[in-house]
């Protein structure tokens, strides 16, 4: 009897101990989707009763990502980042010293279990990244976006320490993104910052709110949300004495490309533009093209398809109740899609998980806006030289259909000073490709093609 009570008693403390112990710090695992393996590092801190992570993956070079909460009941640890999309869930296990669980993503989930300690990646740097010392001024920056209420963290390059230059402000694409636009293994601003900064312009990039430095909720925010981040950072630009007031730029990549015009038209101080693989229609048609065009399974009907895109779109977009509106989207999304995955022998958890993430895009704010936006009513005002320049083989933004909505709104407006180019061979990224699909960006070893980078700097040197 002694001996079971002592075993009893061992039980219960190395399970107190598991349930009590101290979680604070790096964990670590490496998960796989396909072939690929995927490095995941999570660092968690607490401060009083209270957990923060700080989510960071090496595999893509992507870092600073912040999950709204954090929780550890009963040894099992959650980690909810529903503001930029992830979610994952583990049990520790006192045995191997692992919380064993999910990662989930999108519609992705991944079993994905993590030690403590962060793992030590191979250096990667692509040939195109800078190295430092770097032959210029560089100071990390903090400025306020006080109707936010948010504090923003970024990265103020200048030719020399000493002297007064003109500025760009890099504004990033869709997705919560850093400083460095990091993706893939790239980082296309920092390759683009110190391009420019070497050619005598001055370049503020920064990290999205609730993203790496920067403080706020990312998953709430919408387009026109960010452009107050912008208006910010002009802002912020106009008080230091080493930037020309009278000089400072906009270069928008992707979603960027549509902030940058809804920014202008709420400043005085903007003195030029240029839009990166920018769109001209509205977030509705861009919505439904990519719906067909990004699409990862085959359909009978792409004109049912179509139609069934579209009455989804009017669901989310109408001015029904949040509600009413996810109870008609769920229905609709039950009847839509379900039947085709089936047809596809698709697995029915996965059917759920698919929808289920489809309805979580579908109802963040940032969708309803991006639905109803339509950036050629922006770029119509424009008053500013403006540059456009779209890859041939963007398979995200078709860059005639795209150039086309740009060029007429130009027009339309009346703009004097406008170029619009289509760069041949480069995909939405800016890099020289063979196919320009999403899965080749990885494994292209070029950040950012020299054309589109001497294209960008000689049309701003000419204007400032």
């Amino acid at each position: 009897m002694k001996t079971i009570t002592i075993t009893i008693l061992l039980i219960i403390l190395a399970i107190t101990s598991a349930l009590s112990q101290d979680i604070t710090g790096d964990w670590s695992g490496k998960t796989k989707r396909g072939d690929k393996e995927i490095t995941f590092v999570f660092n968690i801190e607490q401060e009083n009763s209270m957990y923060s992570t700080t989510m960071n993956v090496p595999t893509f070079r992507v870092s600073g990502i912040k999950p709204s909460v954090t929780t550890f009941t009963n040894g099992k640890l959650i980690i909810d980042g529903s503001n930029v999309g992830m979610n994952y869930e583990g049990v520790f296990n006192i045995e191997a010293q692992q919380f064993e669980g999910t990662y989930k993503e999108g519609g992705v989930e991944l079993i994905l279990n993590l030690k403590k300690g962060a793992v030590k990646m191979a250096d990667s740097r692509r040939p195109q990244e800078p190295v430092k010392p770097y032959p210029y001024y560089e100071e990390d920056v903090l400025f306020k976006n006080i109707e936010a209420k948010i504090t923003l963290a970024g990265t103020l390059t200048l030719p020399t320490k000493n002297g007064k230059f003109p500025v760009a402000i890099l504004i990033s694409g869709s997705g919560p993104q850093d400083r460095d636009e990091s993706f893939m293994g790239h980082k296309p601003f920092l390759v683009l910052s110190d391009y420019l900064t070497k050619q005598g312009i001055g370049v503020l990039r920064f990290d999205d709110r609730g993203i790496g430095k920067s403080t706020g909720d990312f998953g709430n925010a919408t387009t026109e949300d960010f452009s107050k981040d912008v208006l910010s950072a002009i802002t912020y630009l106009k008080t230091r004495n080493d930037v020309d007031a009278k000089n400072i730029g906009l270069i928008g990549h992707s979603e960027g490309g549509i902030i940058a015009p809804l920014a202008a038209n709420n400043s005085k101080d903007v003195a030029f533009m240029v839009l990166l693989a920018s769109t001209g229609i509205s977030g509705t048609e861009l919505s439904v093209m990519q719906s067909k065009t990004l699409r990862q399974f085959p359909v009978k009907d792409e004109v049912a398809y179509e139609k069934n895109t579209r009455k989804a779109i009017a669901i989310v977009t109408s001015n029904k109740s949040e509600s009413e509106i996810k109870e008609e989207l769920t229905n609709h999304y039950n009847a839509f899609f379900r039947p085709i995955l089936t047809s596809l022998n698709v697995p029915e958890e996965k059917i759920n998980l698919f929808i289920e993430s489809q309805l979580k895009t579908s109802l963040k704010p940032w969708s309803r806006y991006f639905l109803q936006y339509n950036p050629a009513d922006e770029i119509e005002k424009l008053q500013i030289p403006v540059l456009s320049l779209n890859g041939s083989k963007d398979t995200q933004v078709n860059a005639k259909v795209n150039q086309e909505g740009i060029k007429n709104a130009l027009i339309k407006g009346e703009n004097k000073d406008y170029k619009i180019v289509e760069l041949e061979n480069l995909n939405h990224f800016f890099q020289e490709c063979e196919t320009g699909k999403m899965d080749e960006y990885r494994k292209i070893e070029q950040t950012f093609s020299p054309t589109a980078l001497k294209e960008i700097s000689n049309w701003i040197l000419k204007r400032i």
